[in-house]
């Protein structure tokens, strides 16, 4: 093989690796983030010191569905970022009724729910643009309860990953 052939494979080598390292970085900043859970509010479902990864794309394409955990800015706070689950969407009435989810007046199926009683919550229909987002341990949890209906435009995108610690790795469900 001769000189130029060589430098060609070289430069040819160059541009692969430094478009797999474009690609990464691309992916990293703008698809994908990592968080860290501090708190107990999503119990069982995730625990503080879970490391988590966020598609941060996944509300640019469809609307959130309900069971989806998504991160998002705290509406009072949006320097803050939060972390729940969620339960009603857009036109849906919700309420909480004797420790049961119920929209549209039925009874949601809540197997990640961590065991408890809850307080009431009134029942009311979200507004378009709107969403309720509770923890999965909801007695730990300030949520839509708290502070009110989620405006979906503070949302920065969809937990799907457990990565730390390595004994938890999984899909979040």
């Amino acid at each position: 093989m001769n000189g130029n052939k060589k430098r060609r494979r070289l430069v040819t080598a160059a541009w692969i690796a430094g478009g797999l390292v474009a690609l990464v970085l691309f992916a990293r900043f703008a698809l994908v983030k990592p968080y860290e859970i501090p708190s107990n509010s999503m119990e069982p479902t995730l625990i503080p010191g879970d490391r988590v990864l966020v598609n941060k794309f996944s509300y640019r394409l469809w609307a959130p569905n309900r069971g989806d955990v998504v991160v998002f800015q705290y509406p009072k706070d949006p320097d803050r970022v939060f972390i729940k689950r969620v339960i009603g969407l857009e036109g849906e009435k919700v309420e909480i009724k004797d420790s049961k989810v119920l929209i549209n007046g039925q009874p949601m199926n809540e197997p990640y729910l961590k065991e408890g009683l809850f307080p009431p919550f009134p029942a009311q229909v979200i507004p378009q643009g709107q969403i309720l987002v509770l923890g999965d341990n909801r007695n730990k949890s300030k949520d839509s309860r708290d502070w009110g209906l989620l405006p979906k435009q503070y949302l920065l995108g969809k937990a799907f990953y457990i990565y730390w610690p390595g004994s938890r790795r999984q899909l979040i469900q």
